[in-house]
């Protein structure tokens, strides 16, 4: 545990005093040093200002004309009401706050938080549950006093960073200022062969200084939500705000190597809001995809609105089988196999996802190691395989015989792609999968909580963080999780199908379970037999059931040798293993005559 003040070990962080000024500070300077705090200038001189007005004892003037006044300049007659300058940040500095803390913040010793509906920031010290999940290299051992907490962000290297800031803004901003007449290098290091997008400033229309502010700020918002897809690479918010507006889309691609453009505009009249975006392909020019979002300010708050609006922009173009999936698909599947580099196995990957399929498998797994020896920093590449490797063990495709189990090669390459990426969503999946299948149903869950925490957009992460929840018995929430993925993303419906089924089955709405498992139709799946054949038993379907147990006897013949193995991998309670026991004997399924599940629920009712 972290110590106290005076230095001690073990002493409980609930037990402590608040944190005193010089350690609110210290972690302050963390904080606005920090490169990990997604926050533009502006919000974190709002930030410094609520801090330092607090700690001096001043916390009742912090009100939104203050911070519009002192902070942003406003005039006198700053109209704190109806200009939602103040509260647009507020809710921008929470949201970057939040990621901050669970992501690079994770060992910081002091939590500083702007609590909704105010702007005075609360102070805690971090708790043991908070620090524990992956800890970031170079973090302070046991017992670190946290009155003086590790400095990651020293004079010097704030001096280079300014300096490569000033450098990195003349590269950019020459091309614009001159006619995008250079060829700037891209911001960020982007996937092997993966798409780059460039989100343009909304334009402003209607009422002009609320458009404006709207505008602004459901720019920055969207930004910061296709920033958690980790296979596509996003241009920072400098290089958006320097593009002029109306740039065309073709001297984008041209001069930036820009594949995709994201443009809309923000109209207010009255209390009336109308959001416009469309997602243009540099190349073609052609329009992909286009939306309207409606909304009523006396409805529902700015906040809530642009919060939705930037959440659904993103989700319908940026995830797994959204549009730019779906768009480089298409454009990849039309190049020579032996042009199939690293970005296209990454698309063969949810191609298998959808059908899961033992020839997929082998394709995709050989593809993705070939993308990791060309480029070992591929995160992406890296958490695929791992969920490849787990899938020799959990669905029996294409065992590979060796030292190392799959689940061992999996928990490997899930943990490699941590280490190269700490906040890429499917790094996390891949490991929670990993962790689960190594009956490691808490640590599963704890990783599951902070990926679907980064990046609640990301349906394929959803999907997986429901049907590891209801394994372990939360059925009614992993089902509510699932059904939000399938309203999002029919993508991967099939596997979504096939998993509320199982859930159906469990909660015993039999009827249910039928209807959604031939929803799922994976036929080349094995397990979608066996669970058809369980289902049908339970309905006294006799001849539906000997059909589905034969396919899946056809196909995993020896499972039943290691029943109880199987049903323990996947950390099912023994109430639920027993009664799948219940419904495969039925079936006509070999299963053991006792099974250890139900020796366990005997020997609990012997004990009562």
């Amino acid at each position: 545990m972290l110590g106290g003040g005076d230095g001690t070990v073990g002493a409980s962080p609930q037990a402590q005093s608040p944190p005193a000024a010089d350690d609110v500070r210290a972690q302050l300077e963390i904080l606005l040093g920090s490169p990990d705090l997604d926050a533009p200038a502006r919000a974190r001189r709002f930030l410094r200002y609520v801090v330092e007005e607090t700690l001096a004892g001043r916390a009742d003037r912090i009100k939104a004309y203050t911070i519009g006044t002192e902070v942003f300049a406003r005039s006198a007659d700053f109209d704190a009401q109806n200009d939602p300058a103040v509260r647009i940040e507020a809710g921008r500095l929470r949201r970057a706050l939040g990621r901050y803390y669970l992501s690079d913040g994770l060992t910081d010793p002091v939590v500083i938080t702007i609590p909704k509906g105010a702007y005075v920031p609360h102070f805690a010290w971090r708790t043991l549950q908070a620090a524990k999940p992956h800890p970031s290299p170079g973090a302070a051992p046991t017992g670190h006093r946290v009155d003086s907490p590790p400095r990651r962000w020293t004079p010097w290297l704030g001096v280079a960073s300014l300096v490569v800031f000033i450098v990195a803004g003349l590269v950019f901003w020459g091309p614009w200022r001159d006619g995008m007449s250079g060829s700037p290098q891209a911001s960020t290091p982007s996937p092997p062969g993966g798409p780059t997008l460039v989100v343009l400033p909304f334009a402003a229309l209607g009422e002009p200084s609320a458009a404006r502010t709207y505008a602004d700020g459901l720019t920055e918002e969207v930004l910061s939500q296709f920033a958690r897809f980790k296979e596509i690479t996003v241009l920072g918010r400098e290089m958006s705000r320097s593009i002029p507006s109306g740039a065309d889309a073709a001297r984008l691609r041209r001069d930036l190597g820009i594949r995709y453009v994201l443009e809309g505009s923000v109209q207010v009249a009255a209390h009336r809001l109308r959001i416009m975006g469309r997602l243009l392909d540099a190349q073609t020019g052609a329009v992909l995809w286009s939306q309207t979002y409606d909304e009523d300010l006396h409805v529902r708050d700015l906040f809530s609105i642009q919060d939705d609006v930037a959440r659904k922009v993103a989700t319908a173009v940026a995830q797994p089988y959204g549009i730019i999936h779906r768009a480089d698909q298409t454009r990849t599947s039309t190049r020579a196999p032996n042009d199939l580099e690293a970005y296209g196995c990454t698309l063969r990957f949810y191609d298998y996802r959808a059908a899961l399929s033992d020839k997929s498998h082998a394709a995709t797994r050989t593809c993705l190691e070939q993308a990791v020896a060309l480029h070992p920093e591929y995160a992406t590449a890296w958490a695929m395989l791992s969920v490849l490797y787990l899938d020799e063990d959990r669905f029996g495709f294409n065992p590979r015989a060796g030292s190392s189990t799959p689940i061992q090669r999996s928990l490997e390459a899930a943990r490699r792609a941590i280490r190269l990426d700490p906040e890429n969503a499917r790094a996390l999946q891949a490991l929670m999968v990993a962790l689960f299948f190594a009956q490691q149903p808490a640590e599963a869950l704890e990783v599951g909580e902070r990926a679907v925490a980064l990046n609640p957009n990301d349906t394929e992460l959803l999907g997986e963080f429901g049907t590891r929840v209801g394994q372990v018995g939360a059925w009614q929430r992993g089902a509510e999780l699932l059904e939000q993925a399938l309203t999002r993303n029919r993508g991967h419906s099939g596997y979504y199908s096939g998993t509320l089924a199982v859930y159906a089955y469990m909660q015993r709405d039999y009827a249910r379970a039928e209807s959604l498992i031939r929803q799922a139709a994976l036929d080349k799946f094995p397990l979608y037999h066996f669970v058809a054949a369980v289902i049908c038993a339970q309905l006294g379907k006799a001849t539906e059931a000997a059909e589905a147990r034969d396919a899946f006897l056809r196909m995993r013949p020896t499972i039943f040798e290691h029943w109880d193995d199987e049903m323990a991998k996947r950390n099912y309670r023994p109430e639920d293993a027993a009664h799948f026991a219940e419904g495969a004997r039925k079936a006509g399924f070999p299963v053991p005559a006792r099974t250890a599940a139900e020796m366990a629920l005997q020997a609990a009712t012997h004990q009562r």
